[in-house]
């Protein structure tokens, strides 16, 4: 069985029923494995990104405002392993398998707008890397307290205008059964699926704000790397290399996200391509039959 009976209803849905992780009749020692590799991986995470706040906020020497940056991304990057771990974790070691409605689009929400605010907190410091290689003597007086407050709140709120019209959508929207979300997480196109009237618009708004928020954080951070690429051009080997040393980080971080938005995208694009042609390749009567069809095809032209 995919999902307990317990858990599939048909009808007016108050709960949903979480499908990738929980319902796979999974070996108990499998089960163990999993649980461990969250709790460490958490542990890994939490653990990393939890001195630095602490200790950018107890230390005047870190009083700047990179690391100021760098504290709303740990904060934002400890907030965003908890929004789906937690309920992994607890389905593992407990076998509820559901989530109530309003929790299902409580998750949607925060998972996809931290995201969202991630990639904007990343523009923002690709901004601050300008303004500190570009305008060098400038930069206390142009990143004061009032701007670095001005420009972490903007990256939140707009984080929150990127997903609230896709949240409150869904969460309006009808679903009538069956309640089996198939997902490790309330993903909202696989919570789309459950909806028992027309979704056109639902996929829209989707993907015009996937879009917005992808194409003016790309936009506003190659813009940030030009000008700075620019700038690096005209100073000698030495500026220039503590310039790079200055960026490395943030490039780094900046790549690893847009790698794994690439993979995702691959991933999904390809797969549903990809498979029908691998299977039917292995398959001597499908090729045949694919020859035999190709062959009349051909026949048929003078």
């Amino acid at each position: 069985e995919v999902c307990r009976s317990s858990c599939i209803f048909e009808g007016i849905i108050s709960s949903f029923c979480l499908y990738f992780v929980f319902n796979l009749a999974y070996p108990k020692h499998l089960k163990n494995t999993l649980i461990f590799l969250q709790k460490y991986i958490v542990k890994i995470d939490e653990g990393e990104d939890r001195p630095l706040p602490i200790t950018a906020l107890t230390d005047p020497k870190l009083n700047s405002p990179l690391y100021f940056f760098l504290c709303n991304l740990s904060f934002v990057d400890m907030v965003y392993t908890t929004t789906t771990i937690p309920n992994m974790l607890s389905g593992l070691l407990t076998d509820i398998l559901t989530i109530s409605v309003l929790g299902c689009f409580l998750q949607m929400y925060f998972f996809i707008q931290l995201t969202v605010t991630g990639r904007a907190i990343l523009t923002v410091m690709a901004y601050d890397r300008y303004v500190a290689i570009c305008n060098p003597l400038q930069y206390n007086s142009i990143m004061t307290r009032p701007v670095r407050l001005l420009l972490v709140a903007g990256a939140w709120g707009f984080g929150a205008i990127c997903t609230l019209p896709v949240t409150v959508i869904a969460f309006e929207r009808p679903y009538c059964g069956p309640n089996v979300v198939k997902h490790a997480w309330c993903d909202p196109s696989s919570v789309r699926r459950l909806v028992c009237s027309d979704t056109s618009l639902d996929n829209i708004v989707s993907l015009l704000f996937a879009m917005v928020s992808l194409v003016t954080t790309s936009v506003f951070i190659l813009s940030s790397y030009i000008l700075i690429g620019f700038s690096i051009s005209r100073m000698v080997v030495a500026q220039r290399l503590k310039a790079l040393r200055t960026c490395s980080a943030h490039l780094t971080v900046v790549s690893i996200s847009y790698v794994r938005i690439i993979v995702s995208v691959l991933y999904s694009a390809l797969t549903p391509f990809l498979n029908p042609m691998i299977y039917s390749l292995r398959n001597k009567e499908l090729r045949e039959s694919i020859r035999r069809t190709l062959n009349k095809t051909a026949g048929g032209f003078p």
